[in-house]
């Protein structure tokens, strides 16, 4: 029972990563326009991981709010 718990957990946590990369790789894919409107609608949210990532691609491209 403990080794199907550690696993459906292992298989939670994959699942979880897979699911960040898709989200990261979404917000990196967005038009300079729509990166910008997805900054704004969450820049209340600071610390979220969705501006961090949002934030960073922002920079990476050097624009700005």
């Amino acid at each position: 029972m403990l080794k199907t718990r550690i696993k459906r957990q292992a298989d939670q946590g994959e699942r979880a990563r897979k699911r960040l990369a898709e989200i990261e790789a979404s917000i990196i894919s967005l038009n300079d326009e729509d990166l910008l409107d997805l900054a704004d609608i969450f820049k209340t949210q600071a610390g979220t991981p969705l501006v961090e990532t949002a934030a960073a691609e922002m920079q990476r491209r050097n624009i700005r709010l």
